[in-house]
């Protein structure tokens, strides 16, 4: 079966930096587009990164341009979202999810808790 965990959460300082990461299994990895979202509170769902399969394409929200880079290691099954100079606006349940979210998404992990905070 999919699953898709995260990990590399925690509390980090404004301006510091975490990598999240997120290991896949029961699928075909190398073939699919992966998405990172974050849900916050009250505030719903925000598309932050995405990759396709061989890397060639990726999305970032606007607002963590320039700070957040998505990669993928195939070979590993696994995806990554390096944040740099983090911000409380930051602060959210970080998702590991399969597919793409303009055309469509089919599964999610747990999530793993990103705090910002001095």
């Amino acid at each position: 079966q999919v699953q898709l965990v995260e990990s590399g959460g925690g509390l980090a300082q404004p301006g510091g930096s975490l990598r999240l990461s997120c290991a896949a299994s029961g699928f075909a990895f190398d073939t699919y587009g992966m998405m990172w979202a974050r849900q916050i509170p009250g505030k719903g769902l925000e598309w932050v990164s995405g990759i396709y399969a061989d890397g060639s394409h990726t999305y970032y929200l606007e607002s963590v341009k320039g700070r957040f880079t998505i990669s993928r290691d195939n070979a590993k099954n696994m995806l990554y979202l390096q944040m740099n100079n983090l911000s409380p606006d930051d602060t959210a349940l970080y998702i590991c999810a399969k597919g793409w979210h303009t055309w469509g998404v089919d599964y999610w992990g747990q999530g793993t808790q990103v705090t910002v905070s001095s």
